[in-house]
C-alpha cells in the first residue's frame, strides 16, 4: 500500500536537468519530426502556422524547433522566471525574436495569446514520470482556449500521455531493512530510478494504467483503475542473474550475492510506473511518432531522461513468489483539473495471490 503525492504540479529543474532533456535522443528528435509533420498540414504551409509551446524551458527547445521548421509565429510560455529570462535571451542570440515571443508565467494565468492569436499546434511537454504528475491534465484543459481546433489530436503534442505499470523487485529494498533502514520514511515519497538501473526489475508484463488525451482531457479530478498481473517465470530467472551482478558490484561475496539475488528476484517491492508519450497518431498510413521511456511493450531498460517511479508498498518486500502467481492492484490517480500548480497524488494498493489460490492473507498486501 502506498499513498504518494507528486513533488508538485509546477515543477522547476536545475540546469543539468534541462540539458538532459535537450540532449535526450529518445525524446528531442521525435518531437522535431512530429512538429515538421504537423506544420506541413497547416493550410498555407508552415509560414502560416502559429505554434504555442507551454513549459518551453531555458532553451525554448520546441519553440526554436518550430521556428527553424518555418512556423510563422511561435509563443513560448515558461513559468519559472529564471528559465523565461534565459529563453528570451537564447531566442535573441539565435536571431529568432521576430518569430518567437517568450511569455513569462503560468499558461493558466494568460488571458489570451498576444493579438488574440490561436495556435495550430500546442506543444505541452509537461509530462512527468507518472504522466499526470506535472499538471498536464489541467494544462490541456485550460490551453484549449488558445487552440484553433482543440478537439483535433493533431493540434496537440503530445496528443496522448500514458502511464504504464508493473510489479517490481528492488535490490536495496530486499537487502536493507529495520533497524538499519526504515522504509516507512518513504511512505509518501516514491523511489525514482534511472530507466537503465538494473537494481529494479519487473516481474510481469506492463499494463496501461493512465491514458490522457489532450484533445479530450479528463473532466474529473479522480481516476480509478484495477489491474491484474501474472508473475512471469522467465522474468524471475533473468532478474536473479541481473541482481546477482548488482550485488557482486556492491562487493558482496559470490555466495551471499547468489542467496540475496535468489530472494530479491522472487519478491515484490511495489508497482513501478513510467510514462509513454504519443506525439502523433498514425495518419495517412504513416507510423505514429512515440517517445518510449522504457522498451515497449516489455518494459525493458533503455536510456531516457525520464525516471521510473517505485512507491515502496510495504516495510519489507513480499517474498516467495513463483511463476504464475497473480498480483492485483487498485490504483487511484487524483489529478486536479484546475490550476496547474495544484498537487497531484496517487494511491496504490496491491495484493499477491499464489498460483492455484483465490486469496492471500494480509501479509501478502503490497
Amino acid at each position: 500500500n502506498s499513498n504518494s503525492p507528486s513533488p508538485g504540479n509546477f515543477v522547476s529543474f536545475d540546469p543539468s536537468a534541462y540539458r538532459a532533456m535537450r540532449d535526450d535522443q529518445s525524446r528531442t528528435p521525435f518531437f522535431e519530426r512530429a512538429i515538421i509533420a504537423r506544420l506541413a498540414e497547416v493550410p498555407g504551409g508552415a509560414a502560416a502556422a502559429t505554434v504555442l509551446d507551454i513549459g518551453t524551458g531555458p532553451f525554448a527547445l520546441f519553440a526554436v524547433a518550430a521556428a527553424n521548421c518555418g512556423a510563422g509565429r511561435v509563443f513560448a510560455v515558461e513559468a519559472d522566471p529564471g528559465a523565461a529570462i534565459a529563453a528570451r535571451e537564447y531566442v535573441r542570440k539565435l536571431g529568432l525574436s521576430k518569430v518567437v515571443t517568450v511569455l513569462g508565467g503560468l499558461s493558466t494565468d494568460l488571458a489570451e495569446l498576444p493579438g488574440g492569436a490561436k495556435a495550430d499546434l500546442c506543444v505541452a511537454e509537461v509530462v512527468g514520470s507518472i504522466a499526470s504528475e506535472e499538471g498536464c491534465v489541467a494544462t490541456a484543459a485550460d490551453a484549449r482556449r488558445f487552440v484553433k481546433d482543440p478537439a483535433d489530436p493533431r493540434s496537440w503534442m503530445p496528443c496522448r500521455a500514458q502511464t504504464y505499470a508493473a510489479p517490481a523487485s528492488y535490490t536495496l529494498h530486499s537487502l536493507f531493512g529495520p533497524p538499519e533502514f526504515d522504509w516507512k520514511k518513504l511512505a509518501d515519497e516514491p523511489v525514482r530510478f534511472n530507466c537503465r538501473d538494473d537494481g529494479l526489475q519487473l516481474l510481469a508484463d506492463p499494463v496501461l494504467v493512465e491514458d490522457i488525451s489532450f484533445a479530450a482531457p479528463p473532466r474529473g479530478d479522480v481516476a480509478k483503475t484495477e489491474v491484474s498481473f501474472t508473475v512471469d517465470p522467465e522474468r524471475l530467472q533473468a532478474n536473479e542473474l541481473a541482481f546477482y551482478r548488482e550485488y557482486k558490484n556492491g562487493r558482496l561475496s559470490s555466495g551471499e550475492s547468489a542467496l540475496r539475488a535468489a530472494a530479491a528476484a522472487r519478491s515484490v517491492s511495489g508497482f513501478a510506473l513510467w510514462p509513454r508519450l504519443i506525439l502523433r497518431e498514425g495518419y495517412g498510413g504513416a507510423d505514429p511518432i512515440v517517445v518510449e521511456t522504457r522498451e515497449f511493450p516489455t518494459g525493458g531498460h533503455r536510456r531516457s531522461h525520464w525516471q521510473t517511479v517505485l512507491p515502496i508498498g510495504a516495510e519489507r518486500p513480499i517474498g516467495g513468489l513463483r511463476g504464475g502467481d497473480r498480483i492485483e492492484a487498485a490504483m487511484e490517480f487524483r489529478r486536479p483539473t484546475g490550476r496547474v500548480d495544484n498537487t497531484a497524488s496517487y494511491t496504490l494498493d496491491g495484493k499477491v495471490y499464489p498460483s492455484g489460490t483465490k486469496a492471500m492473507s494480509d501479509e501478502g498486501k503490497v
